[in-house]
């Protein structure tokens, strides 16, 4: 473990592949309580300030979803976002758009975006 700090780079963006960046940039807004703070012809940025790190969602035309939890269907992301309860969280992301997907525990879930993209809630 390296125990000094790399000042030359920052996190900027976690690019997500999807068919409609504007439609699972809305989902991802209310899921992060984040804004659109850039966006172009096939892109679409979030964040909570243009200096902190953000979510970029691009069209994929082609785009194909991964399919939990089967390794021949790379998951392309995962993002882990702490809850306060897991039910609750669970039933708002489900009105949102979300869909449940195999795997939980005491401490967590599993649930998918719109568009197939599996992500966690954790306490």
């Amino acid at each position: 473990m390296h125990n000094r700090s790399v000042n030359f780079a920052r996190w900027e963006l976690l690019v997500i592949d999807c068919p409609d960046p504007w439609a699972l940039s809305g989902f991802y807004e209310q899921l992060l309580d984040m804004r659109v703070i850039e966006e172009g012809d096939r892109w679409v940025i979030i964040g909570g300030s243009d200096r902190k790190p953000a979510v970029a969602f691009q069209r994929a035309d082609d785009y194909q979803p991964p399919e939990w939890p089967d390794p021949d269907h790379p998951q392309h992301m995962r993002i882990d976002v702490k809850v306060g309860d897991l039910d609750s969280a669970q039933a708002q992301l489900v009105a949102l758009g979300a869909t449940v997907l195999p795997g939980r525990g005491d401490t967590y879930r599993v649930l998918a975006d719109p568009v197939g993209h599996p992500f966690c809630i954790c306490l």
